[in-house]
């Protein structure tokens, strides 16, 4: 990954729709290497997906929350159990393995209490493994970002 390289990317980060000749203007490049290097940089797996960002509040999901899991059991085949299963609930925004006392730690996004703690009840009080889950309740976001800002130099 060369300079040009960190330059697209820092670029997309900001804003994933930027059209490809104003991208290759940005980094004084011509459209077509900078198509080139896109999809380079897909299939060597530096550019994972291109989303959206939605805001959670206007969208009806204001509640987040970051949720310690402590499993009864652990070995391998077990952590990817639990693993699998949260990346098919849709609450789940985030799920990463950690060291310390829990052995993941979740970033769940909700509607409501109520619609929360139904996933509570169906995901970890329902035979999966799990002896104990804290939640930690989000009061305020006074940051979010999902850029990672690569040293051009």
């Amino acid at each position: 990954m060369d300079r040009l390289d960190i330059r697209i990317l820092n670029l997309l980060q900001e804003d994933a729709s930027l059209p490809l000749r104003a991208l290759a203007e940005a980094v004084h490049s011509s459209p077509a290497t900078c198509q080139r290097r896109i999809a380079q940089l897909k299939a060597d797996g530096y550019l994972l997906k291109q989303v959206a960002i939605v805001d959670r509040v206007r969208v009806g999901r204001p509640l987040t929350v970051f949720v310690s899991v402590e499993l009864e059991k652990q070995n391998a085949a077990l952590l990817r159990s639990f693993e699998k299963k949260m990346t098919v609930e849709d609450e789940v925004m985030a799920c990463y393995e950690v060291s310390g006392e829990s052995d993941f730690l979740l970033i769940v996004n909700a509607a409501s209490m109520e619609s929360y703690h139904a996933f509570t009840r169906r995901v970890f009080s329902s035979n999966n493994n799990v002896r104990n889950f804290t939640s930690n309740f989000a009061m305020h976001c006074s940051k979010f970002e999902t850029r990672i800002r690569l040293d051009e130099t």
